[in-house]
């Protein structure tokens, strides 16, 4: 072995995270061997109170601090409390709360259908989805799954679930993006950017 083990060791287990490969793990090893002593250590106690100090939503399964029963937005009064929007991941529940366009509230269903990973109903967080409807006033649930061939299925078996409990069932719009080129759309994007055209008041 080249390297002291304790810089092997980090090297392996940067390039177990994901998007970071042999020359990034390197990378970040080395300056961490450089960087002041203070950043090791805040780096160490942020990567050991990351599992200590969060825990799952009792209601929604969003992240949370771990003391908490209910996240934030589920506590929030001032939410729509009768809109539902389902998402597969907590960073999806960021990504929406960016835009500061909605202001319901959220479902984390943590993952998609997917029988290649051996990921089926029971592994998500649907059954939880329909005790909520069943003791929640929710007017539309919002299916804001991914648009990959696993988010499309797990939209459809949500939907069919999701239809005996009389709720209005939405699903996120898809199209061309702003400032986008209709030459380089592939495909599918602008199918459904025609499937979902809408008149111009």
């Amino acid at each position: 072995m080249l390297l002291p083990e304790p810089i092997h060791n980090l090297i392996e287990a940067f390039s177990r995270l994901p998007g970071i490969g042999p020359k990034t793990a390197s990378r970040l090893t080395f300056y961490l061997l450089r960087a002041p002593e203070n950043l090791s250590a805040d780096l160490a106690d942020a990567l050991n109170s990351l599992k200590s100090g969060t825990g799952l939503c009792q209601r929604c399964f969003n992240i949370t601090e771990a003391e908490r029963q209910e996240c934030s937005i589920c506590t929030n009064q001032e939410r729509d409390q009768g809109v539902l929007c389902v998402v597969e991941e907590p960073l999806d529940v960021l990504a929406l709360e960016r835009t500061d366009g909605f202001h319901g509230r959220y479902h984390v269903l943590q993952g998609a259908l997917s029988p290649i990973d051996g990921i089926g109903p029971e592994d998500l967080k649907i059954r939880e989805l329909i005790g909520r409807l069943e003791t929640e006033d929710i007017r539309e649930i919002i299916l804001a799954t991914n648009p990959s061939l696993e988010g499309d299925a797990t939209a459809m078996y949500l939907r069919q679930q999701l239809l005996p409990l009389n709720v209005r069932i939405t699903r996120l719009a898809r199209g061309l993006p702003m400032g986008g080129d209709l030459e380089y759309a592939d495909q599918n994007t602008l199918l459904r950017a025609l499937a979902g055209r809408q008149d111009m008041d």
